[in-house]
């Protein structure tokens, strides 16, 4: 069943002042390098954070920028802002020095939360701004003692289910990201129907994720979602790479890791991996991006891991179409997760029946307000009850949905139309390619015609390498869907959420 929220309803009591009320204050909240942090610490940390913006000048409604590591302060900042009354905007504290002034521009935040090692770029991002924050920058004597000598306490503002709380960031494959503006009930909405209803979070759930904090979906599934459940997670600034994540499972013994196709990729891939112990585990997730069966076998065989392959969108916030633990279909994202009703309609406007292509629709009760500042966009995005993808899927007898790719990438190809993952799961199977992506590119004629892109296995690819890559295509699948170039890349490019920038290929090889 949906959730719905009492009034007033702000979701630093749901997630963190509710663990305290329930007696679990002495339980760890989060696990470091450095060691834990419990939940009393937490929310003493996040109500410091409250006070120090108040003092600052930050009012209700208005955003704070919090760009941050995954370190201790990033859930504290998120967590005093949310008390504050204000709206959180996560962003990378890897950007560069442009994007974030059009940050600054674009949100009009009041403050922002940044890091010493990273103040140099957020303080230059100022010069030029026409909204430029203050800087609240922590690993400074001024801006720890901003927050150290702030009060241990703070009451709550009395904000509405309805308000805003959170922006994300749609993560389309092309063009800027557009700010997502989610209120507190979906948050909570989310956690109660996937979080507790699908993956089952206890109190004795240690979670580890792959992405970083400031992408919506980790901000659920390594923070909200153990919180929920008075259990803990995993935090580590380093960039996340195959040897980091055995070295924090082995360092954490984790109960659930919180993945990606692509991290899957190298670990299945590292050189030691039938040697990783991942018994800890009792399942991981899969999101982001498609998530190939060949891939997902890999994984199986070398771990024997269960991998939940699920779809969610900064618009719905989270996941509401998912595998379950026991009933996993590699290929599948799995069923509609309780409280979402999903929908595939043809370009007639009529739904498809099973095995028919169709546009997803989707509605539930953490649906989006809309794009910040896109209008139009949010006019045709969002439709009453229902948010309207771009996704193009199809739903089994079983009630199954198979992912096929964006309305944009499907390509025509002869008259005829299909969809690029089969292309690319099909050179997947090989073992001289790590990655593939497959994407329609136009011709001096006009013409669109597929295209590969493929990280080779070994450090380079040659004309043997794509004369034995053209003959595995030939005995699998039909001629029309065989890519007419294929091209080698150290790595594919990628967006600001790690998921492959097909926009960025379909512009060709540079």
């Amino acid at each position: 069943m949906p959730f719905h929220p009492p009034h007033p309803f702000n979701i630093a009591d749901y997630f963190l002042d509710d663990r305290i009320r329930e007696g679990l204050g002495e339980r760890i909240a989060l696990r470091t390098r450095d060691g834990t942090v419990t939940y009393a610490a937490l929310q003493a940390r996040a109500n410091r954070f409250a006070n120090a913006l108040e003092a600052m000048g930050v009012r209700p409604e208005e955003r704070v920028l919090i760009g941050l590591p995954d370190i201790p302060d990033f859930p504290a900042a998120l967590f005093g802002t949310l008390k504050r009354g204000a709206v959180g905007v996560m962003v990378n504290c890897y950007l560069g020095e442009n994007r974030i002034r059009e940050l600054y521009d674009y949100t009009r935040a009041n403050a922002a939360v940044v890091h010493a090692d990273h103040a140099v770029t957020f303080t230059r991002a100022t010069r030029g701004a026409h909204h430029a924050p203050r800087l609240l920058v922590l690993g400074t004597d001024d801006g720890d003692a901003q927050i150290d000598n702030s009060s241990l306490h703070y009451v709550n503002y009395a904000s509405h289910s309805d308000d805003p709380a959170i922006w994300l960031f749609s993560g389309g494959t092309t063009g800027r990201p557009k700010g997502v503006v989610q209120s507190h009930a979906s948050f909570a909405n989310s956690t109660e129907c996937y979080a507790k209803q699908v993956i089952g979070h206890t109190a004795d759930d240690i979670t580890l994720s792959v992405p970083k904090l400031y992408f919506g979906y980790a901000t659920g599934s390594n923070l909200f979602f153990p919180l929920a459940a008075g259990g803990s997670a995993v935090l580590f600034p380093e960039r996340c790479t195959a040897d980091e994540l055995f070295a924090q499972i082995e360092r954490h013994r984790p109960t659930i890791l919180i993945n990606v196709p692509t991290m899957v990729n190298h670990m299945v891939s590292h050189p030691e991996a039938h040697n990783r112990d991942l018994s800890c585990l009792r399942l991981a997730t899969s999101a982001g991006e498609p998530l190939p069966v060949p891939l997902h076998h890999r994984w199986n065989d070398t771990f024997g891991v269960e991998l939940l392959d699920g779809l969610g969108t900064a618009e719905m916030w989270h996941v509401f179409i998912s595998n379950r633990p026991g009933r996993v279909r590699p290929g599948t994202l799995g069923t509609e997760v309780p409280g979402f009703e999903v929908r595939l309609r043809g370009d007639d406007g009529r739904e498809v029946g099973p095995g028919e292509v169709g546009r997803m629709r989707v509605r539930g009760h953490s649906r989006a307000h809309g794009y910040w500042q896109h209008p139009e966009a949010t006019r045709n995005a969002f439709a009453g009850e229902w948010y309207i993808s771009g996704d193009m899927m199809t739903r089994d007898r079983d009630g199954y949905f198979t992912y096929q790719g964006r309305d944009d990438d499907l390509l025509k190809v002869s008259g005829k139309w299909f969809s690029p993952r089969e292309a690319e799961e099909c050179l997947l199977e090989h073992p001289d390619v790590k990655e593939a992506a497959v994407v329609g590119i136009e011709t001096k004629d006009g013409l669109t015609v597929p295209a590969a892109f493929v990280v080779p296995s070994e450090a380079t690819g040659d004309g043997a390498t794509r004369a034995v890559l053209r003959a595995h295509l030939r005995g699998r699948l039909e001629s029309y869907k065989h890519p007419r170039e294929i091209h080698f890349l150290d790595d594919l490019p990628r967006t600001h959420l790690g998921k492959v920038d097909r926009g960025a290929l379909k512009r060709g090889p540079r």
